[in-house]
């Protein structure tokens, strides 16, 4: 167990390195979020107005949106050095290669969310701070969940030649209960008079998520990975 997290935490090193020397990942997926976040933000507020659901639903597709750009991105960087295949290789558990992979691109998604989230807050008028810790959770869980599956279909489809093409198709499908979650529980809270068992909920039910899908990742990475 000891080695299982230092593999995974020098994986997450290595991602962070590449990252910070290059920005590569971090500043072409946080352009297209703004940029998706700003084209809705004109299209759909009217004199000030919107339906009431908007600002929660804007801020999943962005984040989602991204997270996939971002996915691709990482992996592509990947192939083209050969540094997966490298990974793979060495004497650790593919396990925590798989772990260290997701626990980067949480930290990249978290960097992105911090931006978008006040973003969103000063364009559609959303509350972001009447329950910051509700948000903050299922922001949390929601973004765990989205990347526990993307992590592994891109790592699955770094070697295809469609894999920008087939990564969004493999992984929407499988991850709509995560984003109509995170949708309708930030949603709760954002309403005029915020719910807060129903966003407690739609938490407990990204946190069960979560937990499969992570799970099932990490039981899968091995046998889907082995040549």
């Amino acid at each position: 167990m000891k080695s299982f997290f230092r593999v995974a935490l020098l994986v997450v090193r290595k991602d962070l390195m590449v990252e910070a020397r290059s920005l590569e990942v971090i500043s072409t997926t946080l352009f297209f979020a703004l940029t998706v976040v700003l084209v809705f933000a004109f299209g759909l507020v009217r004199e000030g107005r919107h339906s009431d659901d908007v600002a929660a639903a804007i801020l999943w597709i962005a984040t989602a949106f991204a997270g996939t750009l971002a996915l691709g991105r990482t992996f592509e960087r990947e192939r083209q050095a050969d540094t997966l295949r490298a990974l793979l290789l060495a004497p650790a558990d593919r396990p925590a290669i798989y772990a260290g992979k997701l626990l980067g691109m949480l930290l990249l998604m978290g960097l992105l969310e911090v931006v978008l989230v006040p973003l969103v807050g000063l364009l559609f008028q959303a509350p972001i701070f009447a329950y910051p810790w509700h948000l903050m959770a299922l922001l949390a869980a929601g973004t765990t969940g989205f990347a526990a599956v993307g992590t592994l279909f891109a790592a699955m489809l770094v070697r295809a030649r469609s894999r920008d093409v087939l990564l969004p198709i493999l992984l929407y499908p499988i991850t709509v209960p995560v984003m109509i979650a995170g949708v309708r529980g930030t949603a709760a809270i954002f309403q005029s008079t915020p719910d807060e068992p129903l966003a407690r909920f739609w938490i407990a039910l990204l946190v069960f998520f979560d937990v499969v899908f992570v799970t099932l990742a990490l039981w899968t990475f091995e046998p889907v990975m082995t040549d």
